[in-house]
């Protein structure tokens, strides 16, 4: 049936919008056909509003109706499909809104993308230290574990579980700052000691490294935002994304590659 609804685009994405229960009741029917009682039951609505919605939809060529059953039209899935990447995309940007610019640039090659499915964990008030709970709970789960970054922040209020992880067998591969080696030489030389004499650990140096941090679990990417006025790490961005595991390993070898293996003598002593 043609339209009898005279809108521009914005005009139908307005429509949609405005009522919660639209798009899903939309998206709905492009899985499979339903009975009008069905959508009323995933939707939440009253049934003179579910009846309303799909006289709207059909006036928009976006449903047909087959006996007692709703189901799309390829126009109305073309449209479902594209509303629902848009609310996934807006729900990743409002957990990012705040902290996005602690991420990497997309200099680096880095996209808004790739956290698209990632655990977004803030730092907030409440929690200061929210980021790197859910960094030590990655620690526990990983049998390698490789970082790259500014991580004085990160490392110093979980620094014994990383070293006794290490300890006990961890393999681990670091590229910090000098300035970072000096200073848990100098907060913990004992710890730090009886860690790299396992020999599970390898430090590498580096003086010009991201202001992020880029850290390499068995399943998982995590990204850390770093806030030099607060000295904190204010974001953790998690992921087990393919597309982010390839660009954190190019960042990972990139600085891995200029820098040297640092002495065992030139941190402990």
């Amino acid at each position: 049936m043609a339209s009898t609804i005279a809108t521009s685009p914005i005009d139908d994405i307005a429509y949609l919008a405005r009522a919660e229960h639209r798009v899903p009741a939309l998206i709905a029917l492009t899985v499979r056909p339903r009975s009008r009682s069905e959508l009323w039951e995933i939707t939440g609505v009253s049934s003179s509003t579910i009846r309303r919605t799909l006289s709207e939809f059909e006036d928009r060529s976006w449903i047909r109706r087959n006996g007692y059953q709703y189901e799309a039209t390829q126009l109305g899935a073309y449209i479902a499909s594209a509303m629902a990447e848009l609310i996934e995309r807006s729900e990743t940007e409002r957990k990012l809104r705040d902290v996005w610019h602690w991420l990497p640039g997309e200099e680096s090659g880095f996209t808004i993308d790739m956290c698209a499915d990632a655990v977004v964990t803030v730092a907030d008030a409440d929690d200061p230290y929210r980021p790197v709970t859910r960094f030590m709970s990655l620690l526990e789960e990983t049998d390698r574990f490789r970082f790259v970054g500014f991580n004085v922040a990160l490392l110093q209020p979980c620094k014994d579980e990383l070293c006794q992880q290490i300890i006990d067998g961890m393999q681990t591969e670091i590229i910090d700052p000098p300035r970072v080696a000096r200073y848990i030489r100098s907060t913990c030389p004992e710890l730090f000691s009886e860690t790299l004499e396992t020999g599970n650990l390898t430090v590498w140096l580096h003086d010009e490294l991201p202001s992020y941090g880029v850290g390499l679990f068995d399943d998982r990417i995590a990204l850390s935002g770093y806030d030099p006025d607060s000295v904190m790490v204010r974001v953790l961005v998690d992921t087990d994304d393919s597309e982010t595991r390839e660009w954190a390993e190019s960042i990972y070898e990139s600085y891995r590659h200029k820098t040297p293996t640092v002495p065992l003598e030139t941190i402990v002593e």
